[in-house]
C-alpha cells in the first residue's frame, strides 16, 4: 500500500494560541490553512518534509468559535477534539496528539485494519479551496471521533477524488512553502506495542518506530531554534 506519514496533528485551545505556541516553540509563524465546516474546526499548516518523509506537514487545529453548525448535522469532531480530557490538556498548552497516514487505497487500508480487529471508521469526503485550486480528500473518521491507542494509531487519508489518476498532485505539500522546520523522526511507545506493530504492518506504514512502554508519540523536528521534541505524553 506504500502508506506513509502525511501530517502531524497539534491540537490547540484556539488557533491564536496555536500560532503563538508555534512561534515560541518552533521559531516560525505557521502558514494559512482553512476551515472544516462539517466539524466546526479550522487550522494552520506548514511543511516539514524531508527526503525520508516527503509528504510531511504539520497541522495546528482548533475548534472554530465562529463556526455555525446545524444541530441536526453536527458530527463528533475528529482527533478526540470533543473529549474533555484532551480539551483540558491542550488548554494548558497546544500539544502533539496524533498523526495522519496517507494511503493510495483507503478502502483497502481500512479493511486491513479491520482484519486486525480495529475499526478505523468510515471514509468521510472533504474538500477546501486553496490559492492553487481545490484540495479533495477522503479521511477515516469514527462516529465517536476517537483516535485509538492514545493517538498512536494513525487516522488514514487518501488525497484526491476517488476517480483521480494522480491524487498526489493535489496534496498540500504542493501548496506549502518551505518553513525552515523538518521532521527528523517519529517514535511511538505503547503498552500494546505488538498490536500497533501488527496494525502498521497491515497497512504497510513506513517511517515510524514502535516500542513497548507508556503511551507516547514523539516527533523530533529540526527548527530555527534547534532540535525540538514534541510529545503527546499519553493524552
Amino acid at each position: 500500500m506504500n502508506t506513509q506519514i502525511d501530517h502531524l496533528v497539534i491540537v490547540a485551545s484556539s488557533l491564536e494560541a496555536g500560532v503563538q505556541w508555534c512561534e515560541e516553540t518552533l521559531g516560525i509563524t505557521p502558514g494559512l490553512g482553512g476551515e472544516h465546516e462539517k466539524y466546526g474546526t479550522h487550522n494552520r499548516l506548514f511543511k516539514i518534509a524531508t527526503p525520508h518523509f516527503p509528504m510531511a506537514y504539520l497541522e495546528i487545529i482548533a475548534i472554530n468559535p465562529n463556526a455555525v453548525r446545524p444541530k441536526k448535522l453536527q458530527a463528533t469532531r475528529f482527533f478526540d477534539m470533543d473529549d474533555k480530557a484532551l480539551q483540558s490538556a491542550v488548554a494548558k498548552q497546544p500539544r502533539l496528539v496524533h498523526f495522519v497516514a496517507s494511503t493510495p487505497d483507503l478502502k483497502a487500508a481500512r479493511m486491513a485494519l479491520r482484519m486486525q480487529g480495529i475499526d478505523r471508521g468510515p471514509a468521510v469526503f472533504m474538500s477546501r479551496r486553496t490559492s492553487k485550486g481545490v484540495l479533495n480528500w477522503q479521511i477515516s473518521v469514527r462516529a465517536d471521533g476517537q483516535r485509538l491507542f492514545n493517538g498512536t494509531l494513525p487516522t488514514l487519508i487518501q488525497w484526491g477524488k476517488p476517480e483521480a489518476t494522480d491524487p498526489l498532485r493535489l496534496h498540500p505539500r504542493n501548496t506549502l512553502a518551505r518553513s525552515g522546520v523538518t521532521l527528523q523522526s517519529l517514535e511511538v511507545t505503547h503498552p500494546s506495542a505488538d498490536k500497533l506493530q501488527a496494525a502498521y504492518a497491515a497497512i504497510d506504514l513506513k517511517g515510524v518506530t514502535v516500542a513497548e512502554g507508556a503511551a507516547n508519540l514523539v516527533a523530533t523536528l529540526q527548527t530555527p531554534k534547534g532540535l525540538v521534541r514534541l510529545e503527546s505524553l499519553g493524552v
